[in-house]
């Protein structure tokens, strides 16, 4: 009796999160968020230009809390010193171990995370291409700033040109200022830590995270205020959009598991079997149409006395 399957027990394909494709998938991200920062430069005056339109519109709305903030930075090093080490390590630290965490210990919700925050970092890359922003480190000093990582280099493992290590800033794009990815990615850890942290201490830490981390970057003359505010609303609308994203990436994904599933039957359909001269041998049959030459005719084999036992008697004659 043939097999049907019950209705709703269909197989479904495999879709559990494995580390070694999500691993790859983080990197690659990664590599393009760094080569579109290197690539991007633009015009150095056009960025000088965008960086002072946007202070003037600061001093106009009254909202530039940099130069205050800078100057603090500046005078106390015991503010200013572990501000610049925020700056240019827990961006590195913080959001791959939440990546991490939620893929450890909030699976269910991992896949929406990471696919908002790889299509907000991809989106502050468009920023970057588009809108080139010189920091208000980079300014002219009569704008009043100082570059803070400049001043305690001599504490800290980055150089004197940018927030890179010692050396190497001339591979970095240092007027990728708008949007302030630092604040964005910080602003997705809070979220992430409010949402599935089941203690006070993640509470605290999703509040503190970028909270902090917009006051780092302004206290080090690395972005302004308005940079900040468009990081945010760059993760705000890559939220919006992330489910839109996840719908086109699945379609994609099962597509690919069509074809690589129609290839697989089509090449076990295709597997030769043992055929001679247009006939499948039996079981039992070493030479193709063997029984045919032996019964031509439509002749049953006889009881002759060869194809009996030993033991059986001959037959009258």
């Amino acid at each position: 009796m043939p097999l049907t399957e019950t209705p709703g027990t269909e197989a479904v394909p495999d879709t559990r999160l494995r580390w070694w494709t999500e691993l790859p998938l983080i990197v690659l991200v990664y590599a393009c968020y760094s080569a579109g920062r290197l690539l991007a430069r633009g015009d150095v005056s056009g960025a000088v230009d965008h960086g002072l339109a946007i202070l003037k519109i600061e001093k106009f709305l009254h909202i530039n809390a940099e130069h205050p903030l800078n100057r603090l930075f500046t005078s106390e090093a015991w503010i200013g010193v572990p501000a610049d080490f925020w700056y240019a390590s827990l961006h590195y630290l913080v959001t791959p171990a939440v990546l991490i965490w939620l893929f450890r210990s909030r699976s269910a919700h991992y896949r929406a995370a990471r696919t908002w925050l790889m299509t907000s970092t991809f989106m502050g890359l468009i920023g970057f291409t588009l809108l080139p922003t010189c920091p208000p480190r980079l300014l002219s000093a009569g704008h009043g700033f100082v570059d803070t990582m400049a001043q305690y280099s001599s504490y800290g493992w980055w150089g004197g040109e940018a927030s890179a290590p010692r050396g190497m800033g001339g591979m970095t794009n240092q007027y990728a200022a708008m949007p302030s990815l630092h604040v964005g990615w910080a602003l997705w850890c809070g979220v992430m830590l409010w949402r599935y942290g089941t203690t006070r201490t993640t509470r605290i830490a999703a509040v503190a995270y970028p909270l902090i981390t917009t006051i780092v970057v302004m206290g080090t003359a690395n972005h302004y205020f308005l940079d900040a505010v468009a990081g945010a609303a760059v993760m705000g609308l890559g939220f919006l959009l992330a489910p839109y994203v996840s719908r086109v990436a699945e379609r994609a994904t099962a597509g690919v598991r069509a074809r690589i599933t129609t290839v697989s039957v089509a090449s076990r359909d295709a597997e030769p079997s043992i055929v001679s001269a247009g006939c499948q041998t039996s079981a039992g049959e070493h030479i193709p149409r063997q029984r045919e030459s032996r019964f031509a005719g439509g002749a049953e084999p006889s009881a002759a006395p060869t194809d009996a036992g030993d033991g059986a008697p001959a037959a009258a004659r």
